[in-house]
């Protein structure tokens, strides 16, 4: 590719305060400045349509840096906005780190907004309300958990978008009990974050299941490539569709998504969902965490192995 087609990039610093971020983010958008890398990467100059850049190991532990353009950056944030109600002048707050796609979509949900998002990442105290705000599974367990100035922040919001992780039904249950309008959030780096809410398809996303049980999906807001490793982003997009390493199923034109392809452990030539076991465990009274992985064995091939925390006080006697 020419020079004349490409952009320089820069490595977001460290000692930037957030305001200084979002100014060089939306010059990076709006293609007045260099795209913008959440951390190092191997890169100098990316493609001109390019406008962000995130590394992330993904499944396969092997880091790819993924190239997000202006077009899709912004088709994510106006569809979320769009499917929230969030009107201009409405506030999100930011719960989230900015070194993943999840932290820099509340910027630009703002800037579509034209706010200033609310940078709640080390406060402490009361929280000022937001109209919208997103986090991840273990930050609504904290403040299902005693964390109570988190909790009345979460109750003020609109609505809440958690993702980042599988959202234990659960918690769920009890942060809609609590007053909380949690919104399950479902996509990754590759999608610009959150393509499907609560299940269904966000602007013009199409998900569909392939004939391994693997979720794949088109949107506008799909990356443009693995900038150091283009011949793998081809073989993962097929016909404008990219294909997760998720499982899932279409209920009633809903996703659900079960668990990821690398979370089956194979025993005795037997599969075992660990995210259905960890399911099974939630389900005990006395259960507060549980956690479940494979564990090499010289039989069975692999075993599933499972970690649990118990509640306070609990106590599991033989019977149970």
């Amino acid at each position: 590719m020419e020079q004349t087609s490409q952009r320089e990039i820069r490595a977001i610093d460290p000692t930037w305060t957030l305001a200084e971020i979002i100014t060089r983010l939306a010059k990076a958008l709006a293609g007045d400045g260099p795209a913008i890398a959440l951390s190092s990467i191997s890169s100098s100059h990316v493609p001109s349509e390019i406008a962000l850049v995130i590394s992330t190991s993904g499944s396969t532990g092997s880091a790819k840096e993924v190239g997000l353009s202006t077009d899709a950056i912004l088709t994510s944030a106006k569809a979320t906005n769009k499917y929230l109600g969030a009107a201009p002048g409405q506030i999100w707050s930011l719960l989230l780190p900015l070194t993943h796609i999840a932290g820099i979509n509340v910027l630009v949900r703002s800037l579509e907004l034209g706010t200033t998002p609310l940078d709640l990442r080390q406060h402490k105290g009361k929280y000022p309300d937001a109209d919208f705000t997103a986090v991840v599974p273990t930050q609504l367990f904290r403040a299902l958990n005693g964390d109570n100035e988190l909790l009345e922040h979460l109750k003020s919001a609109k609505s809440v978008l958690v993702g980042g992780a599988a959202l234990d039904p659960q918690l769920r249950k009890e942060a809609r009990a609590a007053g909380i309008n949690v919104i399950e959030s479902y996509g990754m780096t590759e999608t610009c974050g959150g393509c499907v809410y609560d299940g269904l398809a966000l602007g013009d996303t199409v998900f569909k299941i392939n004939e391994d049980g693997l979720i794949k999906i088109s949107t506008s807001s799909l990356a443009t490539t693995y900038l150091n490793d283009p011949l793998g982003w081809d073989s993962k997009v097929t016909d404008g569709y990219f294909l997760t390493s998720d499982l899932g199923e279409i209920k009633g034109g809903k996703l659900i998504v079960s668990g990821r392809a690398d979370d089956v452990i194979v025993t005795g030539g037997e599969n075992i969902s660990s995210i259905e076991v960890e399911d099974r465990l939630y389900k005990h009274p006395q259960v507060q965490a549980a956690a479940v992985v494979a564990k090499p064995d010289e039989k069975w091939g692999e075993t599933p192995c499972a970690f649990v925390e118990l509640k306070a006080g609990a106590q599991i006697t033989a019977e149970d």
